[in-house]
């Protein structure tokens, strides 16, 4: 049985009960597989700026970190928008399935232009917020010194927010229409491209002078505004995306689409912030158990956000499978798409999780050496990696459920579920757990744990409710 062209959807999946399900299935891994990718490219940008700043100076890499939590903050506020132009386009592309006349192209188009007007607009207070670094560092209690370094970091990756937020508007482009190569294999020459401007800027290598953590900054800018060049590049000449000519009567507004990216990508950006500081907060919470169980914790908290990446790829494609159908007119479509991820992603994660419970220790001792110094900080680290193994599972249905459900244009109920499961259940638990009942650190875990788990059943419920409708 042939497989429908996504790039023009008719009905997305053919009803005949078992195969239409197997062939969901094989759609979703098709788009799911390059989005992990392509969210493993960005860690590895990401883990080759930590790995040359720790080779430049430990104080470098100190302030790289504070400056970086400031930045992935702001940064995740700004991509809301962006993020929602995916589900928006499948609507139109749904809506459109049987369209010949270009209607679903003129949408697409408006979508994208009104992405990027977005991104205009958001980025300057996003920009300005990062030239304030060293007083918001300061107000936390940060040392003064680290401070004024991570300031220097942010005031150059600043120049680059705009661009890391218009590459998202295009990524989301492309993955709305299935086509989720040409992003992957611009992340991947930004890896490239990134390390070698790391090289250069921050040891004065290539004859470029030696600028530390600020050429860390400027290489970090830079490698922003190349993927974004290079996936403007692709969507102006890939045949595939050119026809729908983006960037056509670009100084045109349609307030009823701004609007609507407004009202869908805010939630989506609070909603990363939620979880975002929840993890921060933990990590601040370590701190005060002393030395080894903030080492521990950071060693254990490695591995799952690097398996999340896998759900999360899988979740940007439901988002899309989810939004074709809907916008198709297809509720049953929708809710076997998201249903598919979300089982997809389980079984995932359980296999994640016994892969933790089996060789927890193997696992830590790839971070640190296994010697007697360092016996406390394993030991903790194999009882976090435990209960880690246990909120795999949840972590990988929550994310699944979570963006099947903005397939349904959904993003206000799951940013209030999900901020309620991670603030008023799992963070109070977490301290409830270490603090009142002397558990420490695997008490913080237990609480993020329980946060996910009720995440991960409320989400999934809401989509259980709304794709019946």
């Amino acid at each position: 049985m042939p497989l429908p062209d996504l790039t023009s959807p008719g009905p997305l999946i053919p009803v005949h009960r078992h195969h239409a399900w197997l062939l969901e299935s094989r759609e979703l891994l098709r788009l799911a597989v390059p989005l992990a990718a392509t969210q493993l490219a960005q860690m590895a940008i990401l883990a080759t700026d930590t790995i040359m700043l720790g080779h430049f100076s430990k104080e470098a890499l100190a302030a790289s970190a504070l400056g970086n939590t400031v930045y992935f903050l702001l940064w995740l506020l700004g991509c809301g928008i962006p993020w929602a132009v995916s589900p928006v386009i499948a609507h139109i592309q749904g809506q459109h399935s049987t369209s010949k006349e270009g209607r679903d192209r003129r949408g697409v188009r408006t979508a994208v232009r009104m992405g990027l007007w977005s991104v205009a607009i958001v980025s300057l207070p996003l920009m300005g917020m990062l030239f304030f670094t060293q007083p918001i560092l300061l107000f936390f209690r940060q040392q003064p010194a680290l401070a004024a370094d991570a300031a220097v970091f942010t005031s150059a990756i600043a120049i680059g927010l705009p661009f890391a937020l218009g590459f998202q508007v295009l990524r989301s482009f492309a993955t709305a229409l299935s086509h989720a190569v040409p992003p992957m294999v611009v992340l991947l020459l930004a890896i490239l491209f990134n390390a070698l401007a790391d090289y250069a800027l921050i040891f004065g290598h290539f004859g470029f002078p030696r600028l530390g953590i600020m050429g860390a900054g400027i290489a970090s800018a830079s490698s922003n505004i190349f993927s974004f060049m290079m996936m403007l590049v692709i969507v102006l000449g890939f045949p595939a995306l050119k026809r729908y000519r983006i960037l056509h009567r670009l100084t045109q507004a349609d307030w009823k689409t701004f609007r609507e990216l407004f009202r869908l990508g805010l939630p989506i950006g609070i909603t990363m912030v939620f979880e975002v500081a929840l993890f921060n907060g933990a990590a601040l919470a370590m701190g005060i158990f002393g030395l080894a169980s903030l080492a521990a914790h950071q060693i254990a908290i490695t591995i799952p956000s690097i398996t999340f990446m896998v759900p999360l790829g899988i979740g940007l494609a439901a988002t899309v499978r989810v939004g074709l159908a809907a916008g198709a007119g297809d509720p049953a479509g929708a809710r076997r798409a998201g249903f598919v991820a979300i089982a997809m992603s389980g079984l995932f994660m359980c296999a994640m999780a016994v892969v933790l419970l089996l060789w927890p220790r193997q696992i830590a001792v790839l971070w640190l050496p296994d010697i007697p110094a360092n016996a406390d900080v394993l030991a903790l680290a194999v009882s976090f990696l435990a209960v880690a193994a246990a909120f795999q599972l949840m972590d990988g249905i929550q994310v699944a459920a979570n963006m099947s459900l903005r397939g349904l244009k959904d993003t206000a109920g799951p940013m209030w579920l999900a901020g309620g499961s991670y603030w008023l259940v799992g963070a109070p638990a977490g301290l409830l757990l270490a603090f009142t009942f002397g558990m420490q650190g695997i008490g913080i875990w237990l609480g993020l744990a329980l946060g996910l788990l009720v995440a991960a059943i409320t989400l999934t419920a809401r989509f259980a409710l709304l794709s019946r409708r």
